[in-house]
């Protein structure tokens, strides 16, 4: 009983900072959240040293996109969806065809420049995996989406798609990385052959 009241004290804090600061408190977990994932992804990749750059990147990334963006989209989603009979599955539909692909698009871009990275390179990064991360965001995240939009109350929506959000990012970096080691050792590969 002990360790459940600090836990408890916890979520009545994040509420109510949630009730009472809901853009700031969404912003702020997506920042901590998208960081935590990064991390988290670097220690499963056998990093012997954090990569500062992309863990301050994904953090600046939610804390700037994910967190506000996500907040603005489930409420204009769930006012234009009020009176619908299939608000559910419009809902849904909403988040798959529209924001699952401008906050991918949006990932990669801007995930790359704030581990300064050239605009070139972002952009290359963003031509060269966005087609693979949108189809796997769709074949895995659907289904967390329809829990999302029909079980979990909407103040919480936010913090819910940050929680499965976590695992994504773990997925989405660790797919970035490798992708970038790949690109390493052909520009290596190029350079000792000429």
């Amino acid at each position: 009983m002990s360790l459940s009241r600090p836990i408890y004290n916890l979520l009545g804090s994040y509420l109510e900072q949630l009730f009472e600061h809901p853009l700031r408190t969404k912003a702020i977990t997506s920042c901590v959240i998208a960081s935590s994932a990064n991390l988290v992804s670097q220690k499963l990749g056998g990093a012997k040293q954090v990569n500062t750059d992309s863990v301050m990147a994904y953090g600046l990334f939610g804390l700037i996109f994910t967190g506000p963006l996500s907040h603005f989209f489930y409420s204009w989603l769930d006012r234009i969806t009020n009176d619908t009979r299939f608000k559910k599955l419009l809902m849904l539909l909403g988040e798959r065809a529209l924001f699952a692909p401008v906050i991918t698009a949006l990932s990669l871009y801007f995930i790359s420049r704030f581990e300064y990275k050239t605009h070139d390179e972002a952009l290359g990064n963003l031509f060269t995996q966005y087609r693979s991360i949108l189809r796997g965001n769709w074949k895995f995240l659907t289904l967390p989406v329809f829990i999302n939009f029909n079980y979990i109350p909407p103040m919480l929506r936010v913090l819910f798609a940050n929680i499965i959000g976590f695992c994504w990012m773990v997925f989405l970096s660790t797919k970035r990385r490798k992708a970038e080691q790949r690109r390493q050792q052909q520009a290596q590969d190029q350079s000792k052959s000429t």
